[in-house]
């Protein structure tokens, strides 16, 4: 399995993956999950992916070559042709498509279900940056204000502090802080996501990143958010009150159950 997730904000977008890949609980494989496409002044885009290795490994490698017809009647639009973000997730959903078409069919038949989950975001000169997730059937939905970050893969660990810290108008670095601690959170409480990951930071409007590394778990500064994040999560938890139990005893009491309420069930010794 994998975790992905990327945050797009007013300030730029941010994107991490983790590289590990499990065939059974005694083989565990490095893959990278991340791709980066770049045309210098002119388009930046990110794919990554979770599910199934080969489909998604096919699914790029048809990328950069897969074509969509122009609804316009002009020549036919490829990630590097295309005028806007949308045009180039509707070229890797007809990847999606193509690899599902010549794969699903003998997949299914041992026992193997088409498995594919992506994000593709990024920015092409003469619009804003957009991020999209697509599925296994190649549609796909864009983020927004209300919504601004996709995951993938083993999502669930990593969800609430993205929740509950990413707004549009954080700071690029905060937002790449909040991604790690998302990824660490999910690397505690699940061993198929691991290291080496890799984060990518894209500023609005530079069409180019310089912002691209691999960490691994000797790197200092995720060492440190490591350590850090699990002390101070504890300090406040240990700040918080203990619940108790009556208006008798200080503190904020839970409110003792009202009697036309359903009763607990309860199971007593006799």
């Amino acid at each position: 399995m994998t975790y992905c997730v990327a945050i797009k904000l007013d300030a730029g977008l941010v994107f991490l993956s983790d590289s590990r890949t499990n065939a059974g609980v005694d083989h565990v494989s490095t893959f990278r999950k991340m791709t980066v496409y770049e045309r210098p002044g002119d388009r930046f885009m990110v794919l990554q992916s979770a599910g199934n290795l080969s489909i998604s490994q096919s699914i790029r490698e048809l990328l950069p070559v897969e074509q969509v017809k122009d609804p316009e009647g002009g020549e036919p639009v490829t990630i590097w042709n295309a005028r806007t973000m949308f045009d180039a997730a509707r070229v890797l959903g007809q990847a999606v498509r193509r690899v599902h078409d010549r794969d699903a069919e003998a997949l299914r038949a041992s026992g193997v279900e088409f498995n594919a989950a992506l994000i593709f975001g990024g920015q092409i000169r003469g619009e804003g940056m957009r991020l999209f997730q697509l599925y296994s059937a190649g549609n796909f939905i864009e983020a927004t204000c209300e919504t601004p970050y996709f995951q993938v893969g083993e999502a669930k660990y990593g969800k609430p502090v993205l929740d509950r810290v990413v707004r549009p108008d954080m700071p690029l670095a905060e937002a790449a802080k909040c991604a790690l601690v998302s990824m660490d959170s999910t690397m505690k409480s699940n061993l198929s996501v691991g290291p080496p990951l890799d984060l990518v930071v894209y500023e609005a409007d530079s069409f180019r990143s310089d912002k691209l590394v691999s960490i691994d778990m000797a790197n200092p500064y995720f060492r440190m958010l490591h350590t850090s994040w699990g002390q101070k999560l504890r300090e406040v938890f240990d700040a918080l009150p203990d619940p108790v139990w009556d208006d008798a005893q200080a503190g904020t009491p839970l409110k003792v159950q009202e009697p036309q309420q359903r009763p607990l069930d309860k199971v007593t010794a006799q």
